[in-house]
Formats: structure tokens, C-alpha cells, sequence
């Protein structure tokens, strides 16, 4: 893509800010909500930059300022990848698998802004975190 101008520069940078945001900020400490995505080697190779964006996306869309989305390294369960851990303030994490972008939606919905986790998606984890 050629830009052909500063204006067209400053459009693109509109556009994406939002999603950028949701990368580094999120909103306030007491109801935050961080998004983790598996990216190592495994998880980019089932799929995990779709479901990356497809989380910024819609979340964007739906305008949730209190979720930040981190893109981390191996989650320890590469038969499952790609890979999702949702940490809501107060409650323990909870990991998904298998999470292509189809199902990012339900996850959204049912589990970040209704508070339910998605039991059927959910991996076992036997560990704590730190």
C-alpha cells in the first residue's frame, strides 16, 4: 500500500489506535481484564494471529476499554493451541483451547462481559499462577 499523503498516514494511525490501545493499556486496575494469547512457534502455527486479531477486533468493536489483549509466549499446552487464558480481577484464571476465531465471540460474550467461563472450551491447568 502506498501512502500518498500525511492525511492518509493520519487515517491509517486512527484506525489502528484503538487496537493498540488494547494491547498496552486496558482501563482500570479494579476490573480489568487481560486476555493472554499463546504466540510461541506452536501457537502461531495453529492459528493464534487470527485469533489475536479477531479478539482485538470485535473487542474494539464492542468498545470493552477495561480488556487488554497480551500476546505472550509458550502457555504450556501445545496440544491445544492455539491457546487462551482470560484473567478477570478477583477470579481465579481460566484457559481455553483450541481457540480459532469463530469462537472468540462466545468467549467475549459469555465469559469477559457476562462472566461466565465457557465450560466447554476450558483446558484443565494444574498449576497456579504466580
Amino acid at each position: 500500500m502506498k501512502i500518498k499523503s500525511i492525511e492518509e498516514l493520519k487515517k491509517i494511525r486512527e484506525n489502528h489506535l484503538d487496537r493498540i490501545n488494547l494491547r498496552e493499556h486496558g482501563d482500570t486496575p479494579d476490573n480489568r481484564v487481560e486476555v493472554m494469547i499463546g504466540m510461541a512457534t506452536c501457537g502461531i502455527s495453529s492459528g493464534a494471529r487470527d485469533t489475536l486479531g479477531a479478539f482485538t477486533e470485535e473487542l474494539q468493536k464492542e468498545k470493552l476499554n477495561h480488556v487488554k489483549v497480551i500476546p505472550v509466549g509458550c502457555i504450556g499446552y501445545c496440544h491445544s493451541e492455539p491457546t487462551v487464558q482470560v484473567n478477570r480481577s478477583g477470579e481465579p484464571p481460566v484457559l481455553y483451547g483450541n481457540v480459532k476465531p469463530e469462537k472468540v465471540h462466545r468467549i467475549i460474550e459469555e465469559h469477559i462481559k457476562g462472566g461466565t467461563p465457557v465450560k466447554d472450551l476450558i483446558l484443565e491447568m494444574d498449576f497456579e499462577r504466580a
